[in-house]
């Protein structure tokens, strides 16, 4: 497998730390808002890693984590009243449950940075006993100049432009050094005095804690990811802590996913124009944006339009009718050379639309060989076996095709369906023809288009 690694701006073979083992952490959300496109992005590429690299055979461990103590979470409570923990459940439970929806597969870990405090303080006393951190009247800060290897991850170079994204203090010693604890009555005992951890130096404590292979004398884990935004300052003040406390690397490869536009505009909070996941699951189904979001490679800036979307939905709807097609068939064996194909295009740098275009001629190879030969039950098992391996490694085409046609329709909706379908076949059976066709065209005005099949009346939403 070759992955692109930031740090060496290049395509590199994959070999892991241990054989057949593989750790991933991912920068997961602050979370006092709701999951945002970007957030999805991220989520969905390196989910989209993951599975792959589980379908090449390797045992994976995967952390994501929760940054549940932060000035924006601060803030958040300021106006609104409530307490940490109540902002931080609340959209913990909203984050999960949109990349659920999403298919997103929960992580193996997926700590929050106060319950990892001890391990933060002890990361941060080990820092103070090497020298390369130092007191100030508002915090502990990190001493840069005391690492030599300052901006081998990001590529930067000592500028204005770059500093100037970091906060200054007069008291650091340095533009670029970063707080590792503030103080602050209101928070957690230290031994430095009462306060909260600062953001870089809660990702590599968990790191250490959840995925650290403490024998290796090189590195901490196998691959670092996260978006593209968080390579400077954050991942570049993670991995210089991880060498000025163990003197190793943190991590043997770094993976950034890009940014996401909307109308061709960087998203961002100050312009206004974050995209929330939720919005997005209120019109399409979940698995249409995971599939819209997987069709622009992970690396690149992503634009979002509304016409790419709906694009992406009758791609996949041509997978769920393949699907129907081939309902109750029991699963065969997975077509070997369509899996060599698949996992060929994902082992470059996860190029899943090269993934997906083989995805689109097989169903459409598939039709054409079922409508010429509709009796064939070994080829309907092979198309049963090969829509299972496009669930397992992209995380597309698993949900029902009946639950997938019928999104958007309310309970009580269907509720009024399930009545009229009911005085349907009441109709049909007192040979009421006439009431039947009223009630079928009372249901096509709602939008709803039935199959009349062997089992009965199945039913669904049509594309408006």
């Amino acid at each position: 497998m070759r992955i692109f690694d930031t740090s060496k701006r290049e395509k590199v073979e994959f070999s892991p730390i241990k054989d057949g083992e593989v750790s991933i952490y991912l920068c997961g959300p602050t979370v006092y808002d709701d999951a945002h496109l970007g957030h999805a992005k991220s989520a969905v590429s390196f989910d989209l890693l993951r599975r792959v690299l589980k379908a090449l055979g390797y045992k994976v461990k995967f952390a994501r984590n929760y940054t549940d103590i932060d000035d924006k979470i601060l803030n958040k409570m300021a106006q609104t009243g409530q307490s940490l923990e109540e902002i931080t459940n609340k959209y913990i439970a909203h984050y999960e449950s949109d990349m659920g929806a999403l298919n997103v597969l929960d992580p193996d870990f997926k700590p929050k940075a106060t319950q990892c405090l001890e391990a933060i303080i002890s990361y941060i006393k080990v820092l103070m006993d090497r020298g390369v951190a130092y007191k100030t009247s508002d915090g502990i800060y990190f001493d840069t100049s005391k690492d030599s290897g300052y901006f081998s991850i990001s590529g930067k170079d000592n500028n204005t432009d770059l500093i100037a994204r970091v906060a200054s203090f007069g008291e650091k010693r340095d533009e670029k050094d970063f707080v590792l604890w503030k103080f602050d009555e209101k928070w957690y005992e230290s031994p430095f005095g009462k306060g909260r951890p600062g953001w870089h130096t809660e990702c590599v404590a968990m790191i250490r804690e959840f995925l650290s292979d403490k024998e290796n004398d090189k590195f901490e884990i196998d691959i670092h990811a996260g978006g593209i935004d968080l390579l400077f300052p954050h991942h570049e003040n993670e991995a210089s802590q991880c060498r000025c406390a163990y003197h190793k690397n943190l991590s043997k490869y770094w993976m950034h996913n890009g940014f996401i536009k909307v109308n061709n505009e960087k998203m961002s909070k100050s312009l206004n124009n974050s995209f929330f996941v939720k919005d997005a699951l209120k019109n399409v189904h979940g698995e249409v944006l995971r599939y819209y979001l997987l069709t622009s490679h992970y690396r690149a800036h992503f634009n979002y339009s509304d016409e790419d979307l709906v694009a992406s939905k009758k791609r996949l709807d041509k997978i769920y009718r393949l699907k129907k097609r081939v309902d109750g068939v029991q699963a065969g064996m997975a077509n070997e050379s369509f899996k060599s194909e698949l996992l060929e295009a994902l082992s470059d740098d996860l190029n899943a639309s090269k993934a997906l275009a083989s995805v689109d001629e097989f169903v459409k190879t598939a039709n054409e060989r079922l409508d010429n030969n509709p009796k064939n039950k070994a080829y309907k098992a092979e198309v049963v076996a090969n829509l299972g391996l496009i669930g397992e490694i992209l995380g597309i085409a698993i949900t029902n095709y009946v639950e997938y046609f019928q999104f958007g329709v309310s309970d009580e909706q269907k509720e009024h369906i399930k009545k009229l379908l009911d005085e349907r076949a009441a109709a049909k059976k007192e040979r009421n023809f006439a009431r039947a066709d009223e009630i079928r065209d009372e249901l096509a005005k709602m939008n709803i288009s039935i199959m009349d099949t062997s089992n009965g009346a199945v039913w669904e939403r049509n594309n408006e």
